[in-house]
């Protein structure tokens, strides 16, 4: 125990040292990052689709991994992501997040999201709100109030074709709503002279996001049951317009591989789909991010995600602490000011374990251990036996299955001969 509190506290002070070591050296930085947004160019077609918050994240992992995580699977920050991961999560969780955003912009989410053996089902709500004061001709505070947009989902996956060599392919869906609200101090005046509130700019959206996961060994240079790879594609904010104006659909594609054990590397392509005008859809872009984990308890990230000329990078601590984990994101990009406490997130997630399923694989290799050593002896009906009972309780368990399959054919070879040999 003290050696965890130890490492996290480490943790925690690496994490300051790097952002108080961005804030030294922000004049030679500042030049590389102004150079890097010129390079990349302004994305013409930015900024016309309405509902912003749906495509800025909550924060946790898939901020810290520059949002390239549509084939990783580690924890509720799916939502940001791919519809399909609930359904290969090892654990119920329930998280809170809190994120610092641009300016006086803040983020509040809650997700829960637990599993059912192949079946994935998840919940969250996401609150982004901005302060607003507003003030009259003569500069006297006229009224306040805030601007916000609140989201909430439903989400359900299934994993098709599981099984022991080859872990399936998990289908996903959310349902998705946000409400965007406008105080109604904001006032305007129109052409003709009017004034005007912009109440009637309050709105609903109604949307949807699908997703499809899959996981395989590539490039593998450890020993493990777990696949080392992954491959995802999700569409985001599937719906109607709003008030004529389009949702932030996206399309992505995503890679994950962990070529060691502690090491993951994920990529991701991004291509924004405005549904009202396809040409008017914005540009291309790319995250990629990088994982490791020191130990089981704590891991260093971080990540890169270019969007137009604004280059965002994050890194990041996560720290598992008596089943409660911690994420802390640093962000920086062109719309942040080089502080070490201006954009950062906050998570705290609560493990609430796996629903027995680390006890039940236990069990039933316990099982097939059983079987094979009957099997060695002679003792055919117990090695039955042992099979039957480990398929009963995980019928993915395939070496059961095949070992079942040498019995029953030696069997008829056993019959075959006593055939043979009465007709001799």
């Amino acid at each position: 125990m003290k050696s965890r509190r130890l490492l996290s506290l480490f943790g925690l002070l690496f994490f300051s040292a790097c952002a108080l070591s961005q804030r030294l050296c922000a004049e030679g930085f500042d030049e590389v990052y102004q150079y890097l947004s010129e390079y990349f160019g302004f994305d013409s077609n930015a900024g016309l689709t309405t509902l912003p918050s749906l495509l800025i994240p909550m924060g946790g992992l898939s901020e810290g991994l520059g949002m390239a995580t549509t084939a990783f699977v580690r924890d509720s920050s799916y939502f940001d992501s791919n519809p399909a991961a609930s359904s290969m999560l090892d654990q119920t969780e329930l998280a809170v997040y809190h994120n610092n955003w641009i300016a006086d912009t803040r983020i509040e989410s809650a997700v829960y999201t637990t599993r059912y053996r192949d079946l994935g089902l998840g919940a969250a709500c996401k609150w982004l709100y901005l302060p607003f004061t507003a003030y009259d001709e003569y500069g006297d505070r006229s009224g306040a109030g805030y601007y916000s947009e609140l989201s909430a989902a439903l989400n359900v996956s299934y994993n098709l074709f599981a099984g022991y060599y080859f872990p399936g392919i998990s289908l996903g869906a959310t349902a998705k709503a946000a409400y965007r609200s406008m105080p109604a101090s904001i006032t305007y005046t129109d052409t003709s002279g009017n004034t005007q509130t912009l109440d009637s700019s309050s709105a609903l959206g109604i949307m949807a996001d699908i997703g499809l996961l899959t996981r395989f060994n590539l490039l593998k240079l450890y020993s493990s049951q777990s696949k080392n790879c992954s491959l995802g594609l999700s569409v985001l904010n599937l719906g109607p317009p709003v008030q004529d104006d389009p949702l932030p659909t996206v399309a992505n594609a995503g890679f994950c591989i962990s070529p060691w054990r502690p090491v993951t590397f994920l990529l991701q392509f991004s291509q924004p789909i405005n549904l009202v005008d396809i040409s008017s859809s914005g540009s291309f872009y790319f995250g990629t991010g990088a994982l490791v984990a020191v130990t089981d308890f704590f891991s260093m990230h971080a990540g890169f995600l270019l969007k137009g000329g604004n280059p965002r990078i994050s890194i990041g601590s996560s720290f598992l602490i008596d089943e409660i984990k911690l994420v802390v994101n640093y962000t920086l990009d062109l719309t942040t000011q080089l502080t070490p406490l201006n954009r950062v997130s906050v998570t705290a997630s609560f493990e609430l374990g796996d629903g027995g399923r680390a006890e039940l694989a236990k069990k039933v290799q316990n099982l097939y251990l059983s079987g094979l050593e009957a099997y060695a002896h002679g003792d055919m009906a117990a090695a039955v036996a042992a099979w039957t009972e480990a398929l009963r309780l995980d019928p993915h368990f395939d070496p059961a299955r095949e070992s079942l399959h040498v019995v029953q054919g030696s069997n008829n070879l056993k019959k075959d001969i006593e055939d043979i040999q009465k007709l001799d």
